[in-house]
This record gives C-alpha cells, sequence and structure tokens, in this order.
C-alpha cells in the first residue's frame, strides 16, 4: 500500500516485452537507497516486485495483464517515471490509500498555466467516471491529487510548485497517457452499487 506521495523519480534503462510480458530496469537516485528483491514499489502508480537489483538500479517483472491496462508498455529506454516505496506502520499518510492497482489509463486533454500552478484536464475512462468525484482523491502516475471538478468522464486537478518540481507531471502536456487509480473506497462503493442493480 502506498500514499501518492512521489519521493524520487527513475530513468528506464532497460525495457523488454512480448506477448508473455516484459521486464524493466530502473536506474534510481542515490536518496531512494537499496531496494531488495522482494520488494513492492510503485513505478508511476503501478505497483511492482522488485526481482532483481544492483548499484543504482533495480529490476522488475511486468505481465502482460499489467502491460494491457497501463502506461507501460509505451515505456522505452530513457522514460522517466515517479516512484514510491510502500507505506510502512506508522509512517505519515500525507496522500491517501493507494493500492497501486491501476483502474486504466486516462488522456490529459488540457494543461493550462495558473500563476505558479498547472491546472490539468483529464479524460478518464467512461467505465470509471462514476468513481472520481469533485473533492474526491485520483491517482495520476502514481501522485496522489484532489479532483477540483469533474463533468462526465473528464475531470480537473491542479499541480502545486511542488509537484510540479518533484513529479513527473511537470512534463505533463496534452495527449499524453496516465495511469488512472481510483479512490479505492469510491472502488468499492460502485462494486456495491452495481450489486443492488
Amino acid at each position: 500500500m502506498f500514499t501518492g506521495i512521489v519521493t524520487h523519480t527513475g530513468t528506464v534503462q532497460a525495457a523488454e516485452s512480448g506477448n508473455s510480458g516484459g521486464r524493466l530496469e530502473i536506474k534510481t537516485d542515490a536518496g531512494l537507497g537499496a531496494v531488495e528483491v522482494g520488494a513492492s514499489i510503485a513505478c508511476s502508480g503501478v505497483c511492482l516486485t522488485v526481482s532483481r537489483q544492483g548499484k543504482g538500479w533495480f529490476g522488475v517483472d511486468v505481465s502482460a495483464e499489467t502491460l494491457a491496462r497501463t502506461t507501460i508498455s509505451g515505456w522505452g529506454c530513457g522514460a522517466r517515471i515517479n516512484l514510491e516505496r510502500p507505506l510502512k506502520v506508522g509512517d505519515e499518510l500525507g496522500g491517501h490509500f493507494v493500492l497501486g492497482h491501476v483502474d486504466g489509463v486516462a488522456e490529459i486533454t488540457g494543461c493550462e498555466r495558473d500563476g505558479d500552478s498547472v491546472l490539468l484536464t483529464v479524460a478518464a475512462p467512461t467505465s470509471l467516471a462514476a468513481c472520481i468525484a469533485k473533492k474526491g482523491s485520483v491517482t495520476l502516475d502514481g501522485v496522489s491529487l484532489t479532483v477540483n471538478e469533474s463533468s462526465g468522464s473528464a475531470f480537473g486537478v491542479n499541480l502545486i510548485p511542488h509537484t510540479l518540481a518533484v513529479t513527473t507531471l511537470g512534463d505533463a502536456e496534452t495527449g499524453v497517457r496516465v495511469n488512472l487509480e481510483v479512490d479505492p473506497l469510491a472502488r468499492y462503493v460502485g462494486r456495491l452499487k452495481e450489486a443492488d442493480e
């Protein structure tokens, strides 16, 4: 489990994919520390298990399901990604509960400066629209954000200067696809509603 508070970024240094899945090697900065084999790490919002590691890098295996439901299939060498280690008991919960189970891929449809901040408009898959509400939480590429407004499958979020500086969302532009995880509570409420109908 994560919080959506990104602490580091990494760079893909090797990527392989095929019909049965893929493998990535991700270069990290020294501040992240050693990432042990078997540990979970959120890579732009996708919870992955470290399968190998070396000095300044770690490797993960990616299932075909994960490749199909996330933006990982588009990550080539040099791609920058957000990284977050899992929440430990007693850690500060600065964002919201994030599982690292991406619900779908969304697309940035608008990017507008507002003083020092940036307002993003995002188009979510229609099937997830009911799980996104004004003042609710979403995770985009692993970053916990508050929904400013929502209409149909579109919603808006505000990126403050800190978020722009320490995450890959600082490079966001119209047409970019991002991993979307809705608030887990909204996911279960939506499922209960389906069961009642």
